[in-house]
């Protein structure tokens, strides 16, 4: 049997065929937002041409975060917040929606998407759950070995994060986690809205700055002070100074320029590009490139048979010690199917998005 990492790998990639079909209520926000401008809840993001990865100077930086190179986005409409527990309730009540986590998995699809020979793992692991964080009772010597700390954690989804027993009352205000890129994908057809590019997000997240390193600037010691992520030993110890070992409520931190909160740290948020970790390679000579939407198909060399997504901005897991993905520029993979307990979303949209489901 393979160690537990391979275990919950397999187990996380839920079938492609499991997708459903989500009603899609008409004018959920449209005609309104059209008379009155800026969309509820959202800011406007003027757009424009920056330059897209890391930044001179970040040690921390990875390969797939370079080269850099130079982008321009037109505007558009963002998330002042992550999607919260609230905003996903009413749209699960509206279309009765049943999230990745929350579905019976099935080995003969999900086998498909494996290395040939693939045990199967018991069918007491083969239930539906979702990836929970779990605090190492030892030192850790190797921080690639994620089974450390991660565990397959059966009944574990948006209702219940931590897994059976937990649950989101008292957290209306908390962002959405154990949500996959359908998941995300089925709420934005319901909202008339959309994922952003990875383009649109670092855009965003830069909030007007051409060099930081982070959203607030290039000094790391206000890293607690402006972002929900881990301190203390990782993956053992978290000292919490910050005010959270896990998620956080959205605003708990200053926003960005752009009024936006939470670019950094908190939960994880997927965009709309396929993960291909020399995607920005490929780009070199072709500048600047007008609102890019990624590459055609997904590659990892680490993990070649998964379709991943990439995810941006963080989480309150993250540690200098073991990723720094606190960085505007910092970018993970991630299977489209996949969620865990630190992985959520936000939503744009563009005014012809808006005038045309405000026609519908």
């Amino acid at each position: 049997m393979r160690n537990l990492l391979c275990i919950i790998l397999m187990i996380l990639i839920s079938c492609e065929n499991n997708k459903e079909e989500v009603p899609s209520p008409k004018n959920a926000h449209g005609k309104r937002n059209v008379e009155m401008g800026t969309p509820e809840g959202m800011v406007w993001i003027p757009g424009g041409e920056y330059y897209r990865g890391a930044v001179e100077g970040d040690s921390s930086a990875r390969n797939d975060e370079k080269p850099r190179h130079a982008v321009k986005v037109d505007g558009f409409f963002m998330d002042v917040t992550e999607v919260t527990n609230r905003q996903f309730q009413q749209f699960v009540d509206a279309t009765g929606y049943i999230t990745t986590a929350e579905r019976e998995v099935d080995w003969e699809e999900l086998k498909k998407q494996l290395p040939a020979g693939t045990p199967k793992p018991p069918d007491s692991l083969l239930k539906p759950g979702s990836l929970s964080f779990k605090c190492a009772h030892h030192a850790v010597n190797n921080l690639n070995d994620y089974s450390q700390w991660w565990q397959w954690k059966i009944g574990a989804s948006w209702r219940h994060p931590e897994g059976k027993g937990s649950s989101i009352e008292g957290k209306e205000n908390y962002p959405v986690v154990h949500i996959s890129y359908d998941d995300a994908s089925a709420y934005c057809k319901w909202a008339n809205r959309r994922l952003p590019t990875e383009a649109e997000w670092e855009f965003a997240a830069r909030g007007g700055t051409k060099d930081a390193i982070f959203t607030w600037g290039n000094d790391a010691s206000l890293l607690t002070q402006n972002a929900n992520t881990w301190q203390g030993v990782f993956p053992t110890r978290n000292t919490k100074e910050d005010g959270y070992e896990r998620a956080a409520p959205v605003k708990s931190y200053p926003s960005n320029a752009y009024g936006l909160y939470d670019m950094t740290g908190n939960v994880w948020e997927w965009t709309q590009d396929w993960y291909s970790y020399d995607h920005y390679k490929a780009l070199t000579g072709r500048q600047p490139i007008d609102n890019p939407k990624g590459p055609e198909k997904p590659k990892n060399r680490t993990n070649p048979l998964a379709k991943e997504k990439v995810i941006r901005g963080g989480s309150f897991l993250c540690h200098d010690s073991y990723c720094a993905s606190y960085r505007i520029s910092a970018r993970m993979a991630t299977s489209y199917d996949t969620g865990s307990e630190h992985l959520g979303f936000r939503t744009v949209t563009t005014v012809d998005l808006i005038t045309h489901n405000s026609k519908d």
